[in-house]
């Protein structure tokens, strides 16, 4: 009987994958565990791995090709097995039970459990028309107490709605699961700012993962209230620690320090000293996180990824080089799993490297923080006996959600970043 190698859901926001390529042919045989094809999802392009013994048959879905969550990839029979005379068929019913519903058939029950079930989230497009789209805009809405409330605090239309609640009732998933400030009949009728292409320009079709990043991102700037924090650090007492930890661990053969690990190490310890910083909005409430789950922005050639050091407290500064070289390392070769993206609280964001002496970062939701990083470069400065002198800068920023942080909180997040920056030996103890 011929088995079907299909479509994984490889993280949890994912609801179709691209097929990057086939790392084997038809007719290869395969064994369990072995890598078959790359796949890109919207966080990044990974191996995905053979869950069958067999005879690779037949090729299903093609390279470039989207293709829903469970839908068949390939055909995989045992060995001296010939293949059905009804394969096509098979074929035809796996792809049709793999297809997607549309919209107006999903049960609204189950897209609220769905919704509930989420966790801490940024609002999403709806998948319903717009009530004032279906003539009932003067009708009175019908809606909950908190799905009002959360509708006046972000700036919801609920004329716009259709409820899911008893009797069609909004309520507070259908809301937060709304476009901010209008409907989305409003937002499909704004037409889109096209660029003018020449003979000689090329349109680039985006990946998955491209894709992904500009909807989260653009959720995240326009829907979450951002505000900005800088603050300079010195940074000759970090360099010179760094530079004497290095010389004595090469002697004995040990790791060699970044800064970058230096300075995720600061952002753990900060927030353990702030950990108000270290939360999420959820609606009507705010999550706040008992472990520092550090996010570490990393560029790879589709974009960036953002994969997490869990329980990143626990750690000490070498554990974290470790981990950051290890995820690194994965993200470079496409080895990322679902579960190293899964449960950041907190981001950083190097860009020193680059030559940024500083930038403003967009939040990566759900958390509310993100910590930016510019380069570190020598620049005049008056020392404490009013003497100007050489030293070494670097400029750190924090984007924070309003709805979770105050000013007061970040600032006092950052002075902390500042105090063991300086004091890199506190890192230690």
């Amino acid at each position: 009987m011929p088995k079907f190698i299909e479509m994984p859901k490889l993280s949890d926001t994912m609801t179709e994958g691209t097929l990057a390529k086939w790392t084997v042919k038809e007719g290869d045989k395969v064994t369990v565990g072995k890598a078959i094809a790359d796949i890109e999802t919207d966080k990044a392009t990974m191996e995905y791995a053979s869950p069958f013994e067999g005879v690779l048959h037949k090729f299903i879905a093609m390279p470039g090709g989207k293709v829903p969550l469970g839908a068949p990839l390939a055909v995989i029979l045992e060995d001296d097995e010939a293949a059905p005379a009804n394969l096509d068929e098979l074929i035809a019913k796996a792809q049709a039970a793999a297809a997607p519903a549309p919209a107006a058939e999903k049960k609204p029950a189950a897209a609220a459990a769905k919704a509930a079930s989420a966790g801490p989230r940024l609002p999403l497009a709806p998948q319903h028309k717009s009530r004032a789209a279906a003539g009932n805009a003067n009708l009175r809405v019908k809606a909950s107490p908190l799905a009002k409330k959360i509708a006046a605090e972000r700036g919801v239309d609920l004329n716009a709605l259709i409820g899911t609640g008893p009797g069609g009732r909004i309520v507070r998933e259908d809301v937060e699961n709304a476009p901010v400030g209008g409907s989305s009949a409003r937002v499909a009728a704004t037409p889109a700012i096209r660029p003018v292409i020449g003979p000689d320009d090329e349109r680039v079709p985006t990946s998955s993962m491209r894709n992904i990043i500009a909807e989260r991102l653009l959720a995240s700037k326009t829907q979450i209230p951002h505000f900005y924090l800088q603050m300079e650090v010195d940074a000759a007492p970090l360099m010179e620690f760094r530079a004497h930890l290095n010389a004595a661990n090469e002697k004995t053969g040990g790791v060699k320090y970044t800064v970058n690990d230096f300075i995720l190490k600061a952002v753990v310890r900060a927030a353990q000293a702030q950990p108000a910083i270290n939360a999420a909005w959820d609606g009507d409430a705010i999550v706040e996180f008992k472990s520092v789950g550090l996010s570490v922005a990393i560029a790879i050639d589709d974009g960036l990824v953002t994969p997490v050091i869990k329980q990143a407290e626990k750690k000490t500064l070498l554990e974290i080089s470790q981990s950051v070289k290890d995820l690194a390392g994965k993200a470079k070769n496409k080895k990322l799993s679902p579960d190293d993206f899964a449960g950041g609280t907190i981001t950083v964001s190097n860009l020193g490297a680059y030559g940024i002496d500083q930038f403003a970062a967009i939040i990566n939701p759900p958390q509310a923080a993100i910590v930016a990083i510019g380069s570190i470069r020598k620049a005049a400065v008056v020392n404490d006996k009013g003497q100007v002198v050489a030293g070494q800068r670097m400029w750190v920023g924090l984007s924070g959600d309003h709805r979770v942080v105050d000013g007061a909180v970040a600032a006092t997040f950052l002075a902390e970043m500042r105090k063991l920056l300086e004091n890199p030996a506190l890192m230690l103890v």
